[in-house]
Formats: structure tokens, sequence, C-alpha cells
């Protein structure tokens, strides 16, 4: 039984499956938790059309996720983005690379897309200390720097 009291649900066209195992390949510390096909369902449009739908459970980083896969009637937006909180450079460079391969797309400041359109950030957790800092010269240099930087690079924002 799941204890975590907000699961964020992700609804994709299609693949539930393919699109929770997609995560866990990027995410190692992941699993697939549950999948579901209800077949012969009504479409929900009122048209009174049967169709299928597909949902899944994953867990990446200890946080629960629902996918949803049925149909196109919604697509991802900024409006709703995960952070990716990384311990170094090196593993910025990891999910970076991981979430932009195969069709996903390079944003400002960190930002990122996957493949499926959803928005990251994919940040240094000691990016925060620098933005942060009490020292206004060490603050404004990362957060100008940031600006500058699509994938951010530790080094040249201290």
């Amino acid at each position: 039984m799941n204890n975590q009291k907000i699961t964020p649900c992700l609804w994709v066209e299609k693949d539930a499956k393919a699109v929770a195992e997609y995560y866990l390949a990027i995410f190692k510390d992941g699993k697939l938790k549950d999948y579901q096909l209800f077949e012969n369902m009504p479409t929900g449009d009122g048209s009174g059309n049967v169709g299928s739908s597909e949902t899944a459970t994953m867990e990446l980083a200890g946080v629960e996720f629902s996918i949803l896969a049925a149909g196109p009637m919604f697509k991802f937006n900024e409006a709703i983005s995960l952070v990716v909180n990384c311990k170094d450079q090196d593993e910025v460079d990891y999910y970076w690379e991981a979430l932009t391969a195969n069709g996903g797309e390079e944003g400002p400041c960190g930002w990122c897309k996957d493949k499926y359109g959803l928005s990251w950030q994919v940040v240094p957790v000691e990016y925060f200390e620098l933005i942060q800092s009490s020292d206004s010269t060490v603050r404004e240099k990362a957060l100008m720097n940031t600006f500058k930087q699509k994938k951010l690079i530790l080094s040249e924002l201290k």
C-alpha cells in the first residue's frame, strides 16, 4: 500500500507500460509497481464509442507516479515540471543526457523536456546554496550565469 498522500498522474497518449519503463531506465532506483489494461471501456467523449486505456504505477526516487495512457486529449506543458536534485556535475550530466536523448529538448537555465514532452529542471543541489548565498557577489554570479546556460555547469556558476 502506498502511504504517499498525493500521487502525481502523468497522462500520456498510449503505452503506459513503455512510458514507465522509459523512466525506470533513467532513474535506476525505481520500480514498476502495477500495470493494468482496460479494454472495451467508454471513451468518455459522449460518443458512445468504446476503446482501451492503460495505467501503470511506478516509483522513482521514492516518489510514486501514476501513468494514464488514455489518448491524445491532454499534452504536457511547462505549467507542471519536475526538478531533479543532483549531488554533483556528473549526476547533472547523466540526467541531462538521458532526459534529452531520443527526441527530448534542451531549454534554458537547466530546463529540458524528455521525449514525451514532460518538463524537467536538472539542478546540482549546490546551485541552491549559490543562489541563496548571503554573499551578493556569489549570488549574482550564479544567477547571471544561469541565464547563459542550457545544462547547468556548476563550475561556471561559482
